[in-house]
């Protein structure tokens, strides 16, 4: 007995130390945008930071680099072959795997980005399968979006950077029967199957809330943002977006949901540019309930993402173009930079706003009017400029179409 109360004891040690595996992922820390670095440059020279290297051997996409202690992994296609390809930190290429047939319809190519849990990578392709493949590029399993999950497509294809959660990886295909899933990430075997709203999926990267007892992953579909339970697959609550009716509603009409929620502070934020716009929803401390607390009409972007500082929400306006700053407690607008419609990021204290004509502007959002610090335009790659910036390590990486950019943005001594 004695020797087994110590093993037992041994066991909870060893469980207690181990260090909590790194995820790497889509727009950063908890998918909120904002990279935790310092040392950052505050303002640029005229033609920008130093770029320190690039390649075009990507084929084209819209995937955005997630970047790990060594490596930079990244979607791109080969003529019509979904593609990862694995860099190390100088942009030389490591390897590369084709993971099979890739969306060549609207905007062909590549439109999601991996997301890297020890020694196992999750990437989607366009047309909807998900493969985990080890990190010499190797597939481990993967699903089929049409024979596993009798899926549904939308209009411009799947577009969804994988969530992962403990021994689980989300997805959604869509349709009536599989609409979302959680699967075991080691073997790809379904854990649950939540038929939601039995819509098509809605371009959007989930996230996850963590509530003292409960976890709820957050996504949109095609007309509804969903709150659900990461252990049993229940939906505990939806918000419905109700500018398209029911009769009208088709692929492509009302239906485009890319930005990720953020969570702070017992709240939901998000923009849905294609839905209710800037919206505010209070979480109920058990997570079960939401009650929503403003709109924000001018608050319209579809696929540049958000980012929650202190008081202010900031994102790109769709309608009229410009960065915008709404104020977090009543949805007021607060001020707005015409400087385009694009895409926004944090780090060290300023904003890096990529605008859709490919120029990046360093934003001050420290005093009561957002001001432009620099600029310089990204001139390589070709077609959109769709592709959400990334920063590590003090360097900032930029994709455009089959082009990848690094630029040394970390402050000289």
């Amino acid at each position: 007995m004695k020797a087994f109360i110590l093993l037992v004891l041994a066991l909870v040690l060893f469980a207690c130390t181990q260090k909590e595996v790194k995820i790497y992922q889509w727009r950063g820390q908890d998918r909120a945008g904002i990279y935790y670095e310092e040392g950052l440059q505050k303002e640029w020279i005229e033609d920008g930071p130093e770029e320190v290297w690039s390649t075009e051997l990507l084929g084209h996409g819209y995937g955005s680099p997630v970047i790990t202690e060594d490596k930079l992994y990244v979607t791109g296609t080969a003529d019509s072959m979904a593609m990862l390809f694995c860099l190390d930190l100088q942009g030389q290429l490591v390897w590369e795997s084709a993971y099979g047939e890739e969306w060549m319809r609207n905007f062909p190519g590549s439109r999601s980005a991996p997301t890297v849990v020890g020694e196992l990578i999750y990437v989607g392709s366009g047309m909807g399968n998900l493969y985990c493949f080890d990190l010499e590029g190797n597939v481990v399993w993967s699903k089929s979006f049409e024979e596993d999950f009798k899926g549904v497509y939308p209009r411009f294809g799947i577009a969804e950077a994988a969530l992962v959660d403990d021994d689980k990886v989300f997805w959604c295909p869509g349709g009536e029967e599989h609409n979302i899933v959680a699967l075991n990430r080691f073997t790809g075997k379904l854990i649950w199957s939540c038929k939601a709203e039995g819509e098509r999926p809605g371009y959007n990267s989930p996230n996850l809330i963590a509530l003292p007892g409960k976890k709820i992953m957050v996504t949109f579909t095609a007309y509804h943002l969903l709150g659900i339970d990461v252990k049993t697959g229940e939906v505990l609550w939806k918000h419905a977006q109700d500018n398209t009716p029911v009769e009208k509603r088709q692929p492509g009409a009302g239906d485009t949901h890319s930005n990720t929620a953020v969570y702070d502070n017992g709240a939901i934020y998000y923009a849905a540019g294609d839905g209710n716009r800037g919206v505010k929803l209070e979480l109920s401390e058990d997570g079960t309930s939401i009650k929503e607390i403003w709109r924000s009409e001018g608050f319209d972007s579809y696929m540049g993402g958000i980012v929650k500082i202190g008081d202010y929400v900031y994102g790109g306006g769709v309608r009229k173009k410009a960065l915008k700053r709404v104020n977090a407690s009543d949805g007021q607008m607060a001020d707005t930079l015409k400087i385009g419609d694009g895409i926004v990021i944090a780090a060290d204290g300023l904003l890096y706003y990529y605008n859709q004509k490919g120029v990046v502007n360093l934003v001050d959002y420290s005093g009561d009017d957002l001001k432009v610090v620099s600029t310089f335009k990204v001139e390589k790659g070709s077609k959109e400029h769709f592709s959400h910036p990334v920063i590590d390590n003090g360097v900032l990486y930029i994709r455009r179409g089959k082009a990848l950019m690094a630029y040394d943005i970390k402050e000289t001594v």
